[in-house]
């Protein structure tokens, strides 16, 4: 059976990206950027998106730039796997979405732990490799083959955004191509 993402059968979940962790990242402003532009999508063809924290005491809140277009509520964890925050795997389980798109950091621990998760818990999980990221690209590496390795499929955000619209005959295609081509320019900069 071939996984296919549509608006239907989706959830988005965006691990942990938090301001002082951010700061170590190697470019944490992409992440931002992308993370910005899955959630975007996600608002405009109601797939619902669900952000967790690890430890915001010592980790800072979400970034502000992602907090407005979040639920006001972010789970907190101390489990660096989000099936770790109270209720979190059955709140996915109740939405009856098969398809997890995991974005967030670092790759290599919370977001890598939480995709392991919800495979083992039946679900299908996408990681778009430009919504991830940790400090130093061999964990990063390392993390997306383990992934991909443990069934997980890799793609890309711009990829995740076309793939929830099916068709350009998409009542929300205009506006999602114009923050495609937004979010391209952003990147040529």
């Amino acid at each position: 059976m071939v996984a296919r993402l549509s608006p239907l059968n989706s959830t988005l979940l965006i691990v942990d990206v938090q301001e002082k962790l951010l700061a170590v990242m190697p470019d944490a402003a992409g992440l931002v950027r992308d993370v910005g532009f899955l959630l975007d999508v996600a608002n405009l063809l109601k797939v619902p998106a669900i952000a967790t924290e690890q430890y915001p005491q010592g980790l800072g809140p979400t970034h502000s730039d992602l907090v407005r277009r979040l639920e006001a509520e972010r789970p907190t964890k101390l489990s660096f796997s989000c099936c770790g925050a109270p209720g979190l795997l059955t709140e996915l389980k109740q939405r009856s979405r098969p398809n997890v798109v995991v974005a967030g950091m670092e790759a290599h621990v919370c977001v890598m732990q939480t995709v392991l998760d919800l495979l083992a818990e039946g679900l299908q999980v996408f990681v778009p490799v430009d919504g991830v990221q940790s400090r130093f690209p061999i964990d990063q590496e390392t993390a997306l083959r383990r992934m991909d390795r443990a069934g997980a499929i890799l793609t890309t955000c711009e990829a995740t955004a076309f793939e929830w619209l099916g068709g350009s005959d998409h009542p929300q295609f205009k506006p999602v191509s114009k923050l495609v081509q937004e979010r391209m320019k952003a990147i040529k900069q």
